[in-house]
């Protein structure tokens, strides 16, 4: 008897799903979630806050982070522009395969520069900083980090993981804004 390999598929799926049903049917359910009970008086009572750490526990970073939220915006705008400048230079009819290429690879590197600039800042913030912002442009990369903490151990650490990450990284600049 020969089995076609979707019905195994088939057959295999259905026994997972049974399983899975009876699973969830005979596990008690522990407390049923309503979301509308997040927003009640009560919610907020039962909320602790440490009246003990006193106004020298909160760092404001809400001005440096927006501007920091602010370049990267700008930035953002710059690299949509100069995408659909390439975009439209590609539809033209003038344009041979080698320059289209070209700009489709262009395009290419736009991309991969926003997605390791993002993925560099979220590093950078894991250390422990409170905002990162990373720009990069031809191998120099320009890295500013909102901290109170200012040496070279600090910016040595930060140059470490962004010339690990990204090997295009010839030449990287740390500059450290304080939290105010």
């Amino acid at each position: 008897m020969k089995v076609k390999k979707r019905t195994v598929w088939m057959l295999t799926l259905l026994s997972l799903v049974a399983v899975i049903s009876v699973y969830y049917v005979k596990e008690p359910n522990i407390m049923p979630f309503d979301g509308l009970a997040i927003f009640s008086d009560g919610a907020l009572d039962q909320l602790t806050i440490d009246e003990e750490a006193g106004d020298d526990a909160i760092t404001p970073v809400y001005a440096q982070s927006a501007l920091f939220e602010e370049m990267r915006m700008e930035s953002q705008n710059k690299r949509s522009q100069l995408r659909e400048q390439l975009t439209t230079r590609i539809t033209t009819d003038e344009m041979s395969a080698d320059e289209i290429n070209e700009l489709y690879n262009e395009m290419s590197d736009l991309t991969v520069r926003d997605s390791t600039e993002a993925m560099l800042e979220m590093l950078i913030r894991s250390l422990g900083y409170a905002d990162a912002l990373v720009q990069t442009d031809k191998g120099k990369v320009d890295v500013r980090v909102i901290s109170e903490e200012q040496g070279k151990a600090q910016a040595n650490e930060i140059i470490h993981i962004v010339k690990k990450q990204w090997e295009d990284a010839k030449s990287v600049k740390v500059t450290f804004q304080p939290a105010s």
